[in-house]
């Protein structure tokens, strides 16, 4: 894969933070603005956030375009939101595309924040050099894209790669963020993580704090870890079985904490034709989703 061969603004629009950057040619971030997503103060709160740290770094990007990377299901035709989860409230029905290009006075891209993350890596992380990559991001909730050929396939909806909803043994009691019970992301993730203890112990914590507790030496923190990375990374062997990636990319908040049993379970559960499609973790860490929605940017316009 080639560099797009000019620089561009991402934006990395979640529920907690917003972060924009400004993109070289090589993938290199050259400037970054943060700030709180203002979440519960409504979509256009958020867009304005979003707007005014662009804006900061649209000088130094010259003509160069402005990419998105969101929380939610974006519907490829329109740039609106398709579905969101309450991590953004109001954020469903959003025409984020035309609203932030009114804002900012230029063309915007926008793209699910996971399929931005991949296809980021795949230019200028971990996947670089590769034609098929899958990339599952272990965060607060739990996000996957495939990208081929430098393009992440979206899917007829916008919606593909969605491996939060697959079956997971050992889920049936914890709840998914879709609603529904036995889901991948409510074992997997950081919100698993955190009602997985709930089970065990009763204690309410963050999967953070179960993380971190794992580490330390708490047992049932670690049991609710190891269960986590095992169902993901038999998961992810399916996976690999369907869509025959040359390498599974980690990523996320969660995935440092889950890889050693995530790796251990992959390794077990991978038929013998895949033993050579590695798991590797992700290697933009933060900047993945705006070095990715920079790239899609740049590539769209030329289009």
């Amino acid at each position: 894969m080639t560099g797009p061969g000019r620089v561009a603004v991402g934006i990395d629009v979640g529920g907690t933070k917003t972060l924009a950057a400004l993109v070289a040619a090589d993938g290199t971030v050259l400037r970054r603005r943060r700030a709180d997503t203002p979440a519960a103060a409504g979509p256009a709160a958020v867009l304005d956030t979003a707007a005014g740290l662009a804006a900061g770094l649209l000088p130094a990007a010259g003509d160069g375009p402005v990419g998105v990377g969101t929380a939610g299901t974006v519907d490829p035709a329109t740039g609106g939101i398709r579905y969101a989860t309450d991590s953004l409230p109001g954020w469903a029905g959003t025409p984020v595309t035309a609203e932030l290009a009114g804002r900012l006075g230029r063309p915007v891209r926008v793209v699910n924040d996971v399929h931005a993350a991949a296809l980021g890596e795949s230019w200028a992380g971990a996947g670089r050099g590769r034609a098929r990559v899958l990339l599952v991001s272990v965060g607060t909730g739990l996000g996957g894209a495939l990208v081929r050929q430098g393009r992440v396939d979206a899917g007829a909806r916008g919606a593909a790669g969605a491996v939060a909803h697959l079956s997971a043994p050992g889920a049936g009691r914890l709840r998914c963020g879709c609603g529904r019970y036995g889901h991948l992301e409510a074992l997997a993730s950081g919100t698993g993580l955190a009602a997985g203890y709930a089970v065990e112990t009763g204690e309410r914590i963050t999967g953070r704090e179960v993380a971190a507790r794992a580490a330390a030496g708490d047992a049932a923190a670690r049991g609710v870890v190891a269960r986590a990375g095992a169902g993901l990374g038999a998961a992810l062997a399916g996976l690999v079985t369907v869509l025959d990636p040359e390498a599974v990319l980690v990523a996320g908040g969660a995935a440092e904490a889950l890889l050693p049993a995530t790796t251990a379970a992959y390794a077990a559960e991978l038929p013998a034709a895949w033993v050579d499609v590695p798991l590797l973790p992700a290697g933009l860490a933060g900047d993945a989703v705006v070095v990715g929605a920079a790239r899609l940017a740049v590539d769209e316009e030329g289009d």
